[in-house]
């Protein structure tokens, strides 16, 4: 049988649902597990042929939904450096999972291997999936297409999203001048536990870091790590795990979570945190991370993803000067309209950086940051990394420092290129960046809290009708369409001291997103009901 064939009679047996369309995002595909067996499938042919369009190289597969609730599931690529799925090719996986039929299927197939003018050469998949019940079943529809299109695959079984990057970049990248490590798991933590003893340098940690895992796969994965770390007799880091749950599908992001603390302002219930211990919570794959505390007086302060971006690139700025690397390193940073106004100003005031504001998705940012020499972005939710350029790289790698206090920021620079995972945001790596940042500095959260004062915000999801009408321009800060809403939103923000406020459409579900900040926090969940209110009227 061909592989035409082969196609046609396998895709019978995952048959696309009639009256659903998809479409691939930033997040992939995604939606109720129960419609992804046709799209895995898809997603699967797929896989095959960016690995032919890539000469044969590795394609990683990740299913997961993330910070989604339980019974939601996904599945998006991973191309060969460990990166996001290209954007042009985003497009060939919308038709691919929407073609009606299975004969149609086979003929979009063909139509891009003729329009790629691909090589017959052998595809290489690996992929990997998080904790979710449906996880399983959705693996049995990739290997039905990887077997049909006769692919070589490897199962690396449960990950976090961030460690299936960081293996699919090393199996590329191996006996190479840019090999990134051991393309293991094992390998993956040897790796981030060395980098992250180099980068303290026998400095203490200020305490101990309670983090919430969401009862996702970033639990018994953290646990991992946490055996090749130094110990706490030692003077290591004390990391004490909540929410780690992988027995019980349905406690996955259920009252905790990355996404549970950024939107409801709020700690978990279960990390009981005493006033000023430093907490974190993950997402559901462990690909981003916010952190937060109770202050003196028992309120809850977030320290989000502006948070990180501006502690990681203060840090990475100073240690650049002192390591005598001040002119020869454009460090800059990279935000979306949901970075609070506040970090702004204190990046462009405070750290005389220069920062690009781009659409949101990961995909944007890291685009966007590898403009600069070190590119530091991380979205508000948490999500987010430090890119180092290859001239960066060579010029930290080579430089000769001329004192032994230039040495010594040297070192910790140069471990900091190990320790952070440049593939992609991952909160385990991102973790430990923000603990050498602390220990260095001699910090606590609320020393943190105090580089600058986030203006009051709030986030309301709005219930839609039809999502793909509300079209975002200017980094997503404004609307076009429809027609004479951005005129109404703006009239609203007029009447708010220091008011902002924009809605763009959801990457995943029927929704908008509205943001809104001002002086007060009253004026802050004002101004969002009101533009919230306008969206919906808009939206029905």
């Amino acid at each position: 049988m061909t592989i035409r064939d082969d196609i046609l009679t396998v895709s019978a047996k995952f048959p696309k649902p009639a009256e659903n369309t998809f479409q691939y995002g930033t997040a992939g595909f995604r939606m109720k597990a129960t419609l992804l067996d046709s799209v895995v499938f898809r997603v699967g042919l797929l896989a095959a042929l960016r690995s032919r369009f890539k000469n044969g190289q590795i394609i990683g597969v990740m299913i997961t939904a993330s910070h989604n609730p339980p019974d939601d599931n996904g599945v998006k690529l991973v191309d060969p450096m460990g990166e996001m799925l290209e954007a042009s090719w985003e497009a060939h996986a919308t038709k691919l999972a929407n073609a009606p039929s299975d004969e149609d299927l086979v003929v979009v197939y063909e139509k891009l291997v003729k329009e790629h003018n691909l090589k017959d050469v052998k595809p290489h998949v690996v992929y990997a999936r998080d904790t979710r019940a449906s996880g399983p079943r959705l693996v049995g529809a990739l290997t039905a297409a990887l077997d049909a299109t006769d692919a070589e695959y490897t199962d690396y079984k449960l990950l976090t999203t961030p460690q299936l990057h960081y293996i699919t970049r090393c199996l590329n990248t191996r006996g190479t001048p840019f090999d990134y490590g051991v393309p293991t798991e094992e390998g993956y933590y040897e790796k981030t536990a060395a980098a992250f003893k180099k980068a303290m340098r026998g400095r203490k940690p200020s305490g101990g870091v309670t983090v919430d895992c969401a009862n996702g796969v970033g639990g018994p994965k953290l646990r991992e790590l946490v055996k090749f770390l130094p110990p706490v007799s030692e003077d290591g880091l004390e990391i004490r795990i909540v929410n780690d749950d992988v027995v019980s599908p349905e406690r996955l992001n259920s009252q905790c979570g990355a996404d549970f603390v950024k939107t409801g302002q709020r700690a978990p219930p279960s990390s009981q945190a005493k006033p000023l211990a430093r907490c974190a919570s993950l997402d559901g794959d462990a690909d981003r991370i916010v952190f937060y505390f109770m202050d003196a007086d028992n309120n809850f302060r977030l320290l989000d993803g502006d948070r990180i971006a501006t502690l990681a690139a203060s840090f990475i700025g100073d240690l650049s000067r002192s390591a005598g690397l001040g002119e020869k390193l454009k460090v800059g940073v990279v935000q979306t309209a949901y970075a609070n106004g506040a970090s702004t100003d204190y990046i462009t005031s405070h750290l005389k950086l220069p920062i690009i504001c781009t659409n949101t998705g990961v995909k944007h940012l890291h685009h966007a940051a590898t403009k600069f020499d070190v590119g530091v972005y991380f979205e508000a939710n948490g999500h987010g990394t430090v890119i180092f350029s290859d001239l960066a790289l060579k010029r930290i790698g080579k430089y000769e420092p001329k004192s032994p206090a230039q040495s010594e920021s040297l070192e910790i620079l140069r471990a900091l290129t190990q320790l952070i995972n440049q593939t992609v945001g991952d909160a385990l790596s991102d973790l430990l960046l923000v603990e050498v940042i602390l220990a260095h500095k001699g910090w606590g959260p609320k020393e943190w809290d105090n580089t600058y004062t986030d203006l009051p915000n709030r986030l309301v999801r709005v219930e839609v009708a039809d999502r793909n009408i509300f079209k975002a321009v200017d980094a997503e800060r404004k609307l076009e369409s429809p027609p004479g809403i951005q005129q109404q939103i703006d009239g609203l923000v007029g009447k708010y001291k220091n008011g902002r406020s924009f809605a763009r459409a959801s990457g995943t579900e029927d929704a908008m997103r509205v943001y809104a900040e001002a002086a007060t926090r009253g004026e802050a969940d004002d101004l969002a009901s009101k533009v919230a209110g306008l969206v919906k009227q808009a939206g029905s």
